[in-house]
């Protein structure tokens, strides 16, 4: 419909400008000398021309119009025609389409039914499994942390016991005594210290520990005294305090324990400190670490200590090093020792060693003078058997038959040759 509109309106543009060419020649004509006859012949063609165009307009119009509506009809029902076809094939289709899905559906509903089933069996296996080795697991833990309870009721009665085993202080003191001989067992041997050793003859007082350290003779030994104390009431006070943030109760618990530690470092020093039987200094032994630093921490008191009654501090990391100090020098002592005896034994071989030679040089002498008095062994064999040579050949020769027998002595020489076959 579209493309016949727009050629009915290009030949009715053309019309148009026919026409108005038609007329431009009309007027072109009217200017000539026979200007009014030509005017009137250009106006009766110029009629003319309108009629014919407008005939032909109306013509072309009507047949324009009849051509419109047959190919308005025609399309119309090609159209139709064309719906009616499309409307069938897409009943068909949907149809096709229709089926095709419901099929579709049904196979994927039996897949989906067949997925979900190995979907819930292999779930239900693996959550059984799972579910198991979970179950399993937290009986073992349960299991393990009934125990772990256990060991920690055996734990809290162990700990009720030792404290109230530290609650005695001469316990306190065992305990600590016991720590100390646990060192001195594991560093020194058992014959470079001595336990509850006698000082003083004319006391009875003993020391927990002593070690035995060499004097100027090598009979002698000088002992170092060892005692370890373990003050708990004030070492708990003072952690109590400080766990509480109070502090004139911490200047006070640290005042106490400080004077608890001079009065005991005096105490050693009158009844330990004997030269020359022992050193002229003692060790006061703290069994934990955390007295050793609270001790330590307090200003001036060790060296104090140290300076007033020559006794040294020491907590279990310190006396370990000061004992790996005196084993070493015990090492160094044995191997000094030991160096003056191989010295001796090296002089000793020496001299030995000088004699042998000597013992030697003699042989090779003896055994030149034998090999000389063997030579002339040699040179007086030889020359006795000249002689019976000789003795022998002068028989020969006096007797009959010598003209019969070969002179040995012409034709065989000192080696057993045959004197006649070397001329030959």
């Amino acid at each position: 419909m579209a493309t016949l509109i727009l050629i009915s309106q290009t030949i009715i543009i053309l019309l148009l400008i026919v026409g108005i060419i038609a007329l431009w020649k009309v007027a072109k004509q009217i200017r000539s000398p026979n200007e009014s006859i030509m005017r009137n012949e250009a106006e009766e063609r110029a009629k003319r021309l309108r009629e014919e165009i407008s005939n032909r307009i109306q013509e072309f119009g009507g047949s324009l119009q009849s051509l419109l509506r047959d190919t308005s009809e025609t399309t119309i029902k090609r159209v139709n025609e064309i719906s009616e076809s499309n409307e069938r094939r897409q009943g068909e289709l949907r149809k096709t389409v229709e089926g095709q899905l419901e099929k579709l559906r049904d196979d994927n509903s039996k897949k989906l039914a067949e997925m979900q089933k190995t979907v819930d069996e292999k779930l239900e296996g693996t959550l059984q499994k799972r579910l198991g080795e979970s179950f399993k697991l937290v009986s073992e833990r349960l299991e393990q942390v009934h125990q772990g309870l256990g060991e920690m009721q055996n734990l809290a009665v162990g700990v009720g016991d030792l404290k109230r085993t530290l609650m005695n202080v001469k316990t306190r003191g065992t305990w600590a005594e016991v720590q100390l001989g646990a060192l001195l067992e594991e560093i020194m041997s058992p014959e470079q210290y001595l336990k509850n050793a006698n000082i003083n003859p004319n006391s009875r007082e003993v020391v927990e520990y002593a070690v035995r350290l060499p004097g100027r003779d090598t009979e002698d030994k000088v002992l170092l005294p060892i005692d370890a104390k373990f003050p708990q009431e004030d070492f708990e006070r003072l952690m109590d305090a400080i766990e509480n943030a109070d502090k004139e109760m911490v200047e006070s618990a640290r005042k106490s324990l400080e004077g608890r530690i001079r009065e005991e470092a005096k105490r050693i020093s009158a009844k330990y400190i004997q030269p020359p039987v022992t050193t002229n200094f003692a060790i006061l032994f703290l069994p934990t670490e955390g007295l050793y630093a609270e001790v330590i921490r307090m200003p001036g008191v060790a060296s104090e200590i140290q300076r007033n009654h020559n006794i040294t501090i020491a907590g279990p990391t310190t006396l370990s090093a000061l004992l790996n100090s005196l084993r070493a020098g015990f090492h160094t002592l044995a191997i000094q020792k030991r160096t003056g005896e191989v010295w001796k034994v090296l002089v000793e071989a020496t001299e030995e060693f000088k004699k042998y030679g000597d013992t030697w040089e003699m042989l090779r002498k003896q055994l030149a003078t034998v090999t000389n008095t063997v030579e002339k062994v040699g040179t007086r064999t030889r020359a006795v058997e000249r002689k019976l040579r000789n003795v022998g050949t002068v028989e020969v020769e006096d007797s009959p038959v010598a003209g019969f027998i070969p002179n040995t002595a012409d034709e065989v020489g000192d080696n057993g040759e045959d004197v006649r076959d070397n001329e030959r």
